[in-house]
């Protein structure tokens, strides 16, 4: 079978996820724009629902930024500690909350570069943000979104700065946010790092592992 580029291969890869997923969305419980933003700190290497669990946790024992900013580290960790990655991410719920409190004027920045001077928090988080809070095109490269944009052709990068510069490439600026959570959903669902189920997935038709 001849390779199709990869502008048609986007296509045919957004228009499979959208009819398997016609209701894919960000897992992670958004209230407030600050709450989401600690709450995507939280989300590196864990589980949306530990975070979701977690977080609720955390916001009933400081219900805002000044609280959080004003908490010391120890008791910080002692919340989020389920999530892993104790140290650093205390660091960085600490840092974005200073931030917010001292420097964003009590509100989160529209601005991926400006989101990158917390601590801890680097390109995938910042997009997160920008993406869910104020609409603003990004992609969130996360494992599954590597994983299945390599697997289907879309790029040949492990590097998810590579990724995501080539997916820009190819899809449309109003799709990037929703590219993400897509290819998520197709992670978790059929595109798995361990015994991927490629007979059932709804990209076999067209993606290279596959065919």
């Amino acid at each position: 079978m001849p390779r199709i580029s990869r502008s048609k291969l986007a296509q045919e890869t957004w228009d499979a996820l959208v009819k398997a997923f016609p209701d894919s969305a960000c897992s992670l419980d958004f209230d407030l724009p600050e709450r989401l933003s600690i709450r995507g700190i939280l989300s590196a290497q864990c589980t949306d629902k530990r975070v979701n669990l977690t977080s609720q946790e955390l916001f009933e024992k400081y219900p805002d930024m000044n609280s959080i900013a004003s908490a010391s580290a120890d008791d910080i960790a002692a919340v989020i500690k389920p999530c892993g990655l104790t140290a650093s991410k205390t660091a960085s719920v600490k840092d974005f909350a200073g931030r917010f409190v001292n420097e964003w004027g009590g509100k989160v920045p529209n601005d991926v570069d400006e989101l990158m001077k917390v601590k801890g928090i680097g390109r995938k988080i910042a997009n997160l943000i920008v993406g869910e809070i104020y609409g603003t095109p990004a992609i969130v490269v996360d494992t599954h979104c590597k994983r299945v944009m390599k697997r289907v052709g879309i790029t040949d990068s492990e590097d998810p700065a590579r990724v995501e510069k080539d997916m820009m490439k190819v899809f449309e600026e109003d799709k990037w946010i929703a590219i993400g959570h897509l290819s998520v959903d197709l992670g978790r669902t059929y595109c798995k790092s361990q015994s991927p189920d490629c007979g059932a997935c709804p990209l076999s038709g067209f993606c290279r592992r596959h065919i």
